[in-house]
């Protein structure tokens, strides 16, 4: 049932190129359930995978619960989904961990936003793709843009991708959520870190995956990915029908330009 789902929603063909992932980039798409987001995420997953296979996936996920530190990590193991055993990336999730990126399982535990992002890396690039799975608080901004220049550290170079699983504005009538997705979307394409961060402060948004969204921005502008899409936008209510309390979804490629 899995497989057809996805299949369904990259319209029955996966669209991965035959090469690797020329150089890193990034991606942000939703975690709400298939039914809802599954369209946007596969856009956006479908962008990268036009680029071609990375060689190891890191997914900055949402802490939904609380557990764990502001910013958390695994280290080693595997997750299990009904399309086979993910193993985490154990190199790269050492070199995170050496740059001051803590372990704390905890956060792990009854958290989905990771999870539901492995089965459209394993329909696309393969079953065991390596992953490394980091979950972000909102802290200071000052604690998120110390990690992203980590993170740009691990990254720079490689034939990996950084993938943040958030989803946007969270139960507002269509139109207001619309017009504050807008406000934040704006800043991630400008990769306006402190801005993005300090409007979300400002407002009181409630974008789940503000935090991770913060730290690829951060490692975004030290990696010189200057070139940012929003490949797909949508609201629960483009789904449901329903427009008076809805959730957003985006779908947003990060890169380096094809001029640089």
């Amino acid at each position: 049932m899995l497989l057809d789902t996805l299949a369904r929603l990259f319209g029955g063909v996966a669209p991965v190129s035959s090469g690797k992932l020329p150089t890193p980039m990034g991606l942000i798409v939703p975690h709400a359930g298939y039914v809802y987001s599954g369209a946007v995420a596969a856009q956006g997953y479908a962008a990268m995978a036009k680029r071609g296979k990375p060689d190891w996936v890191i997914v900055l996920g949402t802490n939904h619960t609380g557990l764990g530190r502001p910013i958390s990590i695994a280290q080693d193991g595997a997750w299990r989904t009904p399309l086979g055993d993910v193993p985490i990336a154990v190199k790269i999730a050492n070199q995170l961990v050496k740059r001051g990126f803590p372990v704390a399982e905890a956060a792990f535990l009854h958290e989905h936003s990771i999870e539901v992002q492995l089965p459209f890396l394993q329909y696309l690039f393969g079953t065991d793709i390596p992953f490394v799975p980091v979950c972000v608080m909102l802290p200071e901004f000052s604690a998120l843009a110390t990690a992203g220049a980590r993170l740009a550290e691990v990254v720079r170079g490689t034939n990996g991708a950084v993938i943040v699983s958030s989803d946007f504005t969270h139960y507002e009538p269509d139109g207001m959520a619309r017009e504050l997705d807008r406000e934040a979307i704006e800043r991630i394409l400008m990769l306006d870190a402190p801005g993005f961060y300090h409007l979300v402060v400002r407002k009181r948004m409630s974008i789940c995956g503000a935090g991770a969204i913060t730290i690829l921005l951060t490692a975004a502008m030290e990696l010189g990915w200057q070139e940012t899409n929003l490949v797909s936008y949508r609201t629960s209510g483009d789904v449901t029908g329903d427009r008076s309390t809805v959730v957003g979804y985006a779908a947003i490629t990060l890169e380096r330009s094809t001029d640089a």
